[in-house]
Order: structure tokens, then sequence, then C-alpha cells
């Protein structure tokens, strides 16, 4: 039997033995039994995805630590979704962005967000009060109480970061 028939047929096994009970657990966490159907079904996309089944006696801390990360995702992707209708809600009905724009706006916003969530917390910061708020890197040195230098180098690695994504063959040499 090959790996994948083999991985194919535990996550069969898991998805059997544990289903009700992780749609059970996201119904109750999440209070919506369409959201806690999808993630569920998501929850055994991941594990086949990952391709490692756990063991029996871990299966139900792996398939909860799976669904935990996609219910962050679900509610990460709601707010950014929010904050772009509220942008674009103020515009005028000929300036309103397409659908097919708005679903490209979300999926780039969903992608810097998990890159700038990949970042350090200072590196995060002082890119973010650099091409947000405009900020030098002094007036952001003073803000995190760290050197010039310092801000330079977060600055460099947040936009290394950026080309890495934009840029993917270049960036691995």
């Amino acid at each position: 039997m090959s790996a994948e028939l083999a991985l194919q047929r535990e996550v069969q096994d898991l998805y059997r033995e544990h289903h009700g009970w992780l749609y059970g657990w996201l119904r109750r966490r999440l209070d919506h039994a369409g959201d806690a159907a999808d993630l569920a079904h998501d929850t055994y996309v991941r594990v086949l995805t990952v391709g490692r089944a756990p063991r029996p006696d871990e299966s139900r801390r792996y398939l909860t630590q799976i669904a935990k990360g996609l219910a962050i995702d679900l509610y990460r992707r709601r707010h950014i979704e929010q904050a772009y209708l509220d942008t674009v809600a103020v515009l005028a009905p000929s300036q309103a962005p397409s659908e097919e724009t708005r679903a490209i706006v979300i999926q780039t916003l969903m992608e810097l967000d998990e890159l700038l969530n990949r970042l350090p917390a200072k590196a995060r910061q002082a890119f973010l009060l650099c091409k947000l708020d405009g900020l030098s890197y002094r007036e952001i040195a003073a803000l995190l109480k760290v050197s010039v230098s310092s801000v330079e180098k977060y600055i460099a690695a947040a936009l290394a970061a950026c080309y890495a994504v934009r840029y993917p063959d270049e960036a691995q040499g």
C-alpha cells in the first residue's frame, strides 16, 4: 500500500471517529453551524495537506490545534474584509471596485497580514510606522526606544520579507 493511500485511510478513520465531536466543539465556540461545518471540513483537508495523521491518543488535541488556527484565520479574514468594506463604503458608487477587484484586494491584504505577523514585533511596528504613518527612522527609534541603526535593520528585514513574497524565485538566490 502506498504512503498516500495509507494516509487517506488514516484520515478516513480519523474523520469517522472524531468528525462529530470536532463539529460540536467548533459549533459551541463559533456559535454558527455553517462556519463550524466549514472549519471541520477544512481541518481534515489540512491534515491531508500536512501529510501526517496524529497518533490515536493525540487525535483530538491535534484536530483542536488545527481547528483553532483555522478559526483565528477566519476571524482575521472577516476583520480585514470588514475594514476594506468600511473603506470602500465612503466611495461614490461609480468609484466602487468590482467584485473581482474586491476579491483580489482582500486576498492581497490577507497575504500581507500573514507576512507582517511572521515578522518580529519591533520589525513589524517599525515597518508600519514608516510606511503607514510616514515617520522618519529617528522618530521610530524614539518611539520604540531603540537605535536608528536598529530601525534600519527592522525596515530592511520587513522589506526583504515583502520582496521574497513578491519575487520568490529571485529571493531564493
